[in-house]
């Protein structure tokens, strides 16, 4: 898997996706699914489109730091819904 990009344009357009994910998942939401199936749904479809990039193994060792990371913040997003 590529190196993370740190720069101001690769994190200019991390936001921009984020952002089109989190108003999808508000829309889904809205609609009445169920925000355990989106969730569900939404890693389903992110690690099945990264094993197509980059293979079983390597996104297996992506994800086995993943435990740490959701423990130091890294995935807390604070919202406002409108």
């Amino acid at each position: 898997m590529p190196e993370e990009d740190n720069g101001e344009e690769a994190q200019r357009s991390r936001q921009a996706a984020l952002r089109y994910i989190l108003d999808a998942w508000e829309e889904a939401v809205y609609d009445g699914l169920d925000p355990d199936c989106v969730a569900t749904a939404a890693i389903f479809a992110a690690l099945s489109d990264m094993i197509a990039s980059y293979g079983e193994e390597p996104v297996a060792v992506m994800a086995e730091r993943l435990p740490q990371r959701i423990r130091n913040g890294e995935f807390t997003v604070i919202r406002t819904l409108q």
